[in-house]
């Protein structure tokens, strides 16, 4: 929802604390020391269990060797498997808070948790090799690659009297500290910033770093400032990789603002970076709180399941398909020369042939792939009437990989804007999108797309350029949300198809100028849908067909529903919107187990449970153990529904019932 909103937590509610340790176990959160009220240092240990909004002070053992961990700020604590691992910070040597006399710590614990809730103790581990050096404001992380399986502790920069920008690692398994070698350009020395890890790379934002970037290090208050500077570690090959440097100008305001002591969390392959302060005038105390939250996309999104349909019509199809966390909208292509398939629910043509089973049911086989999208719920809905995402006319097909886009939030208010290229960098304040002059979007602009394209529905897609590596796809929209209702898609002229075959990606196409196909009755279509982020288009789904109806033919039938009972499952759906005649009957069909599945998975055999008049039926527990269960996503069983008039039967609704 984009909204920020305050719980209403009880228990044993911490004090306000700054600088604390706070890590994030399943819906549970720990949070240790800080400095909270009067200056005063805390070693206090809290636990939020969020799916209840309930705080609990715990209290650890104390380590079997050794004292507990004193009061302190600035520390780092990460989380691995059942365990937290506290290092550093900074400590007051003096009782009284009002005189401050700083001690940097480099002592390392180890909290071992309970299961579900509570913790079990403190320990200090035996470490073999040199500690890090004592600091506090650094940033700890935790990575274990694929192939070796041996988990590690990274930890970097920091502050020790002066800003630091060393590195140093620690294998959890052998407890051995060592400092890896690196290659290409290490961050400036640097305190307060963030670091993430998404995939094999540790991302580092942020922070206080030298005012100057060359010259001797000097620890003079004056001669530090805030950065906005960007740079990763390919934690695998050990190299730095800059993104944002530290002398980038951004006059524009298209890049997050220099700051320190933000947050910042991965959700995903996307990072979230949060508040902070600005560092301005710092020896006048004159910082400001930033209040903006940006994100960055790393990687192209995963390909989303099949699409699946919800209801044909004679010139139109409601599809509908899974969300993809974290993006901006999804690129919806049909192939329009598929050939026709008669003679199974769902193909918009009377049934035809019908195998005996012994039940006294009848079995259809489908000879061509069926969809199989799990539904979030066990019901099929109306599709949103907020679909339409404006138009992007600067779009890059295939943009670098290598490259990362940093996003700012989206509110509610603002219509969500899809921006392909690699390097494009936008930002949010309040209800105003401020974008880069080449991605800039006016109402104009958007208006004058509108009067080209003839969408001026609500739920009508906006059209943005794709990649043509198939002539025979064809670009249906760009849809905001993971479902659509179509009736027309956009053929490209000879000459464009021509071209389109010969190169890599397509240029920027002007869809106002391209004609618009409506779909045919009685016709085979088969659908793609790939999602898009602020790195690009990802890799599309497998494909789905379906059949528009044939005229005077029924519709599908809507809105199935599914409630289960302890011995049985009640089906219920509405009659089709275009019934054409009188509904004879309704028919319900279930994806069982058969010898043809495991030869063609993609093939399902599907049982006729139920045949009348009713507009629901109960689908028993021994109908039920015949059941095929689909792992395509998530694991379902499926329904297909279809009703029958004069004509004889039209197209099914297929729900998948997740289990």
């Amino acid at each position: 929802t984009n909204q920020w909103f305050l719980p209403a937590v009880r228990g044993d509610i911490p004090p306000g604390c700054a600088a604390h340790g706070f890590v994030c176990d399943g819906t549970r959160i720990l949070v240790f020391g800080g400095m909270v009220e009067y200056g005063r240092y805390s070693n206090d240990l809290y636990e939020l269990q969020a799916s209840r909004w309930l705080w609990k002070k715990v209290k650890p053992q104390a380590p079997s060797t050794g004292s507990p961990p004193c009061p302190r700020l600035g520390h780092s604590f990460s989380l691995y498997g059942n365990k937290c691992y506290l290092f550093g910070g900074l400590a007051n040597e003096s009782e009284d808070s009002n005189n401050n006399v700083p001690r940097y710590l480099n002592d390392f614990y180890e909290l071992e948790l309970q299961h579900g809730s509570g913790v079990v103790g403190w320990s200090i581990p035996v470490t073999k090799g040199t500690l890090p050096s004592p600091r506090e404001s650094h940033t700890a992380i935790v990575y274990c690659r694929k192939d070796l399986g041996s988990p590690k502790i990274y930890i970097f920069g920091g502050m020790s009297g002066c800003r630091l920008n060393d590195l140093w690692e620690l294998d959890i398994e052998t407890m051995t500290w060592s400092r890896p070698e690196t290659k290409g350009t290490v961050p400036l020395p640097r305190s307060l910033h963030t670091a993430n890890v998404i995939g094999n790379k540790m991302y580092v934002f942020g922070g206080w770093v030298p005012q100057s970037a060359g010259g001797e290090i000097s620890a003079h208050d004056g001669e530090w400032k805030c950065t906005g500077s960007f740079s990763y570690l390919n934690l695998d090959t050990a190299e730095w990789i800059g993104l944002i440097s530290d002398c980038q100008e951004d006059k524009s305001n298209l890049l997050p603002g220099p700051r320190a002591g933000h947050c910042a969390v991965a959700v995903g392959t996307r990072l979230y970076i949060w508040s902070g302060r600005d560092g301005y005038r710092k020896a006048w105390n004159n910082q400001v709180c930033c209040k903006d939250l940006w994100y960055l996309d790393t990687e192209k999104p995963p390909a989303p399941s099949q699409v699946q349909l919800i209801r044909a019509t004679t010139n139109s199809f409601q599809v509908k398909w899974d969300e993809v966390p974290t993006v901006e909208g999804y690129l919806l292509q049909l192939h329009a020369d598929s050939p026709s398939v008669a003679g199974v629910p769902g193909t918009g043509v009377p049934e035809t042939s019908v195998l005996s089973s012994q039940g006294g049911s009848s079995l259809h086989q489908s000879p061509q792939p069926l969809p199989s999208v799990p539904y979030p719920e066990m019901k099929v809905d109306h599709p949103s009437q907020t679909n339409n995402v404006i138009p992007n006319n600067n779009v890059n097909c295939k943009p670098d990989a290598s490259r990362n886009t940093v996003h700012p939030q989206n509110v509610p208010e603002i219509t969500v804007q899809v921006s392909l290229s690699s390097n494009s960098l936008l930002k949010v304040e309040g209800k105003e999108k401020v974008a880069a002059p080449e991605n800039k979007i006016t109402q104009e602009t958007m208006k004058n797309h509108a009067d080209a394209t003839g969408f001026k529905e609500p739920n009508a897609p906006s059209l943005l350029p794709v990649c043509t590596s198939n002539r025979q796809w064809y670009d249906v929209g760009i849809f905001k949300n993971n479902n659509a209702v179509v009736s027309q898609f956009y053929l490209l002229p000879e000459e464009m198809l021509t071209l389109s075959n010969k190169m890599e990606s397509a240029d920027v196409l002007d869809y106002r100028l391209l004609k618009k196909q409506d779909l045919f009755p009685g016709t085979v279509y088969r659908f793609r849908v790939a999602a898009i982020n602020g790195c690009g288009v990802g890799p599309f789904s497998k494909v789905s067909e379906f059949k528009t109806c044939i005229p005077g033919f029924p519709g599908a039938p809507s809105t199935v529903k599914i409630t289960k009972s302890v011995d049985c499952i009640h089906l219920s759906w509405e009659p089709p919107a275009s019934p054409s005649g009188n509904i004879l009957e309704y028919s319900a069909y279930l994806a069982i187990r058969s010898t043809q599945l495991q030869e063609n998975p993609s093939q399902l055999v599907f049982m006729r449970i139920y045949c009348g008049l009713k507009t629901s039926c109960i689908v028993t527990a021994a109908q039920l153990a015949n059941a095929h269960v689909d792992y395509t996503s998530r694991p379902a069983i499926v329904f297909r529904i279809s009703a029958k008039n004069e004509r004889g039967y039209g197209p099914a609704t297929q729900v998948r019932w997740l289990q």
